[in-house]
């Protein structure tokens, strides 16, 4: 995956269903509920795990046991101009090889420069030098890892003079150079189309189809001049709406219930997964009997 002419064609990871992020609030009741709970897969915040014993890690083993993994990173910073944190890599693939996740993800944007984590996840402009500069790290991580990785859009509350194309080209531009898996992040869309007034649906239609693995649902605040990528409140009716639409564009990607902040009984967010569940009950099988037809 090191060269253009090195890419091995597309087959991508299998649907997993509907799943929830992983958080410490809810290890018993998961461990409790066996095979009723509503649950098809969980994804774990990489660096939480990226440790060796104690109880997240004993957990962790735990439920791998009975459920798929996917691993979500936050600290791989992979637009910085740094270089790439040989350290934190060896402890990505160290965790990667333990467990065996579906796949690895994390998000396009920098997080901290001359060693000091802002533990922020910083946007970049949209410039051909960019698009250059981001691929050519992702294809060295995934040469390190011996795995293409998916990459999210996140949210933002600035634009860029600098920037020579919009997101959404930039976004679909990156997973072709790079070779490298998508997680579109449909809260993300929505917040930044508020934000910076674009169409968020144009936006999904915009992402190459092939490159898709999963989808993240989230909610968001509202701020005094924009809306807050907080996931901190339940999933809104017009991202679920917007779920619905990149459905339609994407057909079946493993999606999630991603909470972060004011973590609410389990119970809650089977819920709003339970929500996705339908949405995706409604329109998958449209999209199968026009396929069909």
């Amino acid at each position: 995956m090191s060269s253009a002419a090195e890419q091995t064609p597309l087959t991508k990871p299998d649907f997993l269903g509907f799943g929830l992020g992983l958080r410490p609030q809810h290890y018993g009741e998961i461990l409790e509920g066996g095979d009723d709970l509503p649950i098809d897969w969980f994804e774990i915040l990489s660096e939480n795990y990226m440790v060796q014993g104690g109880r997240p890690t004993h957990m962790l083993e735990r439920i791998r046991e009975r459920y798929p993994v996917v691993m979500h990173g936050v600290s791989l910073s992979i637009a910085s101009t740094q270089p790439l944190n040989r350290d934190y890599l060896r402890d990505l693939k160290a965790l990667a090889d333990r467990i065996a996740p579906r796949w690895i993800s994390d998000h396009l944007c920098w997080t901290g420069v001359h060693g000091i984590n802002l533990h922020d996840l910083i946007p970049v402009p949209y410039t051909e030098e960019a698009l250059d500069h981001i691929a050519a790290r992702i294809l060295q991580v995934q040469d390190y890892l011996g795995r293409r990785i998916a990459i999210e859009n996140v949210s933002s509350y600035i634009e860029f003079e600098e920037s020579e194309m919009a997101e959404w080209e930039f976004v679909a531009e990156l997973s072709r150079r790079a070779d490298c898996w998508l997680l579109l992040d449909v809260n993300n869309v929505f917040v930044s189309g508020k934000n910076h007034q674009f169409d968020d649906a144009g936006f999904v239609e915009a992402i190459p189809a092939d490159r898709v693995v999963q989808f993240h649902l989230a909610g968001h605040s509202e701020g005094e001049h924009c809306l807050i990528d907080t996931h901190d409140q339940p999933v809104c009716d017009a991202v679920f709406e917007l779920y619905g639409r990149a459905l339609e564009r994407f057909g079946p990607v493993s999606t999630m219930i991603e909470r972060d902040d004011n973590i609410p009984p389990l119970a809650e967010l089977l819920d709003e997964l339970n929500r996705a569940r339908a949405i995706a009950g409604a329109v998958l099988p449209r999209l199968s009997a026009k396929s069909a037809a």
